[in-house]
């Protein structure tokens, strides 16, 4: 049956009907038109969840800022480790910000001073911190911030330049706990602020390496091997497989075919650049790496996004429609889960896109 269920989200999301694509090929036709019946066995069943939802909601954004001054800031980041589905019926142990993947989206003002307070929380097992590209100092915090189980820290940093940059754990096996989720994005807007746009969403990209393959049901442990190998069970967009798309939890936003969406967009990897493009669309105006000192690039077609930095992209469409956000190694949609979808509503433009001409 889960087979099934997996099959029909393929449907939905446009991708074919095989199911080997979602990695779920024992029971995906063989070339001689028989069925595969060789699956491992399933040695492990899922845990209990702590949470109905890991991913982050990508409107979960604060509002632009509003005024002509700096300000001072009160941020607070909990590190939390729970257990929670990438898939139905696949439980991982993910090592979050605040409890979601990504972090909270922190929106600041150069010259802004952040307060933030770091706590570890008790029921943790291991050590974190946070180190922020923004921050002008020895470790963007980390040092400052590293709490053991229980502890909590403080830190105050001013926001010297602007720009979308990604915030992150680094305490050692850093790229384990990045992989688990620990990572976010903090933007700095510059004075005479941003554009003004209808629609702004938030989206994180990580892989996740585990003990088992994608789609496997039960309990996935993190696995170092894969991760030094540099094999990923699954690649994410807000720490579900598919969270955002309308197999999963729904379109990431609904905008009309006369509206702007702005995606703020951060690879948190630990290891995987993301060639980040928009099916059936462009980026009209794309900030590469984040950056707002720069003018923006306009009408590309796929950004290469490293991990460990960020892009700030605008997309419009004059035609309704479901449009993907997919990282365009392709694979990495139809086999380990890398997908968000941005709906746009609005009257039919035979003139511009007619999918059944007379």
């Amino acid at each position: 049956m889960f087979a099934t269920t997996r099959r029909r989200t393929l449907q939905a999301l446009g991708l074919g009907g095989a199911a080997s694509l979602a990695g779920c090929a024992s029971n995906a036709p063989t070339a001689e038109g028989s069925t595969a019946t060789d699956a491992p066995e399933q040695t492990t069943t899922p845990k209990p969840v702590d949470t109905d939802r890991i991913a982050a909601d990508p409107t979960d954004i604060p509002d632009p800022i509003d005024r002509d001054s700096p300000a001072e800031v009160d941020v607070t980041l909990r590190t939390e480790e729970v257990v929670a589905e990438v898939e139905e019926g696949v439980t991982f142990t993910y090592m979050t910000y605040n409890g979601r993947v990504p972090g909270p989206f922190i929106r600041v003002r150069q010259g802004d001073t952040v307060n933030l307070t770091f706590e570890n929380a008790e029921s943790n097992s291991l050590p974190h911190n946070v180190d922020f590209h923004a921050v002008a100092g020895p470790g963007g915090g980390a040092e400052a911030t590293t709490t053991a189980p229980g502890e909590s820290a403080d830190l105050r940093f001013q926001a010297t330049y602007p720009g979308a940059y990604i915030y992150h754990c680094a305490v050692a096996n850093m790229d384990m706990h990045i992989s688990a989720g620990m990572f976010g994005l903090i933007l700095v807007e510059p004075p005479e602020g941003m554009p003004e746009v209808d629609h702004e969403i938030y989206i994180g990209q990580h892989e996740l390496y585990t003990n088992e393959s994608a789609g496997e049901e039960g309990h996935h442990e993190f696995d170092m091997a894969s991760m030094r190998s540099e094999e990923p069970t699954y690649v994410l967009m807000n720490g579900e497989k598919y969270a955002w798309t309308p197999a999963g939890r729904g379109p990431a936003v609904t905008a009309g075919t006369d509206e702007t969406v702005r995606v703020f967009f951060v690879d948190g990897g630990p290891n995987l650049a993301s060639s980040f493009h928009p099916i059936g669309s462009v980026w009209e105006e794309l900030y590469p790496d984040g950056s707002l000192s720069t003018e923006p690039q306009t009408h590309i077609q796929t950004r290469e996004v490293p991990p460990g930095s960020t892009a700030i992209a605008t997309m419009n469409s004059p035609v309704p429609g479901d449009f993907k956000l997919v990282d365009h190694s392709l694979s990495r949609v139809a086999r380990k889960g890398c997908m968000a979808v941005v709906r746009a509503e609005g009257e039919e433009r035979p003139e511009i896109f007619d999918p059944d001409p007379a």
